[in-house]
């Protein structure tokens, strides 16, 4: 195979590698994963490596993200290989041409690197991609707004700590302070901070008033915090 065209298919396969990366990190964020997590679990299961640390957990507790950790790893397991085969068929080709041609071939995946530090470091570019990922998914997921958002941020051993983010009050909350609602002894869930729409983040009181539009950080069980707030896992760590 011509050099040219054997670093071009192996820069082809660089970049849908990164997109698939991307993309599956897109969908773990969907599940309510911050995007940092998200990016590292999907980097794990791409190549097999480091999955088996403690965040693996929010993984296995969900069953929707078991079954997209499964697509994932079928995904890694068929591009390390395609990887490795184009790289192979690279160097076995720059034996058979000129430093001049080699040269020229090199600028290919340079490119290739190039084009991906402009979409993630390039804000403008990023936040660009970020756009598109959102409608597309409003589009294939119909998401609504008539539940709150939950992000789950961390197990503590049958508990867990996550963000709600508030896009309506429950009904039975509504005008009450923190003390009133009897949350904690009625669900057992405590509600540590509070990020109020404005941005500013204050530990929770007795006489903290839920309002729209807030971000609540709480504790107790999983099951029983996306229960008590209507809330179901959304992408919205932005």
């Amino acid at each position: 195979m011509d050099i040219n065209l054997s670093f071009l298919l192996f820069s082809l396969i660089i970049l849908l590698y990164w997109v698939i990366t991307e993309l599956f990190t897109f969908f773990f964020r969907l599940t309510g994963l911050p995007v940092e997590r998200a990016r590292f679990q999907v980097l794990s299961l791409l190549t097999g490596t480091g999955f088996t640390t403690r965040e693996s957990e929010l993984i296995l507790a969900s069953r929707r993200r078991r079954r997209l950790a499964r697509v994932t790893m079928l995904f890694g397991y068929v591009f390390n290989i395609t990887i490795v085969s184009a790289l192979i068929n690279v160097f076995l080709s720059m034996k058979l041409v000129h430093f001049e041609q080699q040269y020229i071939g090199f600028l290919i995946p340079l490119g290739t690197a190039a084009v991906i530090f402009i979409f993630m470091r390039v804000p403008k570019f990023h936040a660009w991609g970020e756009n598109l990922l959102r409608r597309f998914a409003d589009r294939v997921f119909d998401r609504q707004e008539t539940f709150n958002a939950v992000m789950l941020l961390d197990y503590i051993g049958s508990e867990t700590i996550a963000q709600v983010t508030l896009r309506h009050i429950p009904e039975e909350y509504r005008g009450l302070t923190l003390a009133q609602t009897q949350l904690r002894a009625d669900t057992g869930i405590l509600v540590m901070l509070v990020e109020h729409h404005g941005g500013k983040t204050m530990p929770a009181s007795a006489g903290t008033v839920f309002d729209i539009g807030d971000k609540l950080t709480v504790f107790g069980n999983y099951h029983t915090i996306c229960k008590t707030f209507h809330a179901k896992e959304h992408f919205s760590d932005d």
